[in-house]
């Protein structure tokens, strides 16, 4: 009964070791190869936009009447 369950765990850790290195080469895979190739990486273009972040003014703080203040 042992071998079964010994045998299923190294398959799962296989099969887990396997899906975490597909998504590595999906990821890094053009680099990879551009480098093995002694091909410098070229990256996508990427468009700077500039923009201005306006501040909201702060509303005036709410007072309590004195008969909530009583009340509380």
């Amino acid at each position: 009964m042992l071998a079964p369950l010994g045998t299923l765990a190294f398959l799962a850790t296989l099969w887990l070791l396997t899906v975490v290195g597909a998504a590595i080469l999906e990821e890094s895979g053009a680099k990879i190869a551009a480098a093995l190739k002694g091909k410098p990486v070229r990256h996508p273009v990427v468009e700077r936009r500039t923009f201005q972040i306006r501040m909201r003014p702060r509303p005036a703080a709410i007072c309590a009447e004195p008969r909530w203040r009583a009340a509380a």
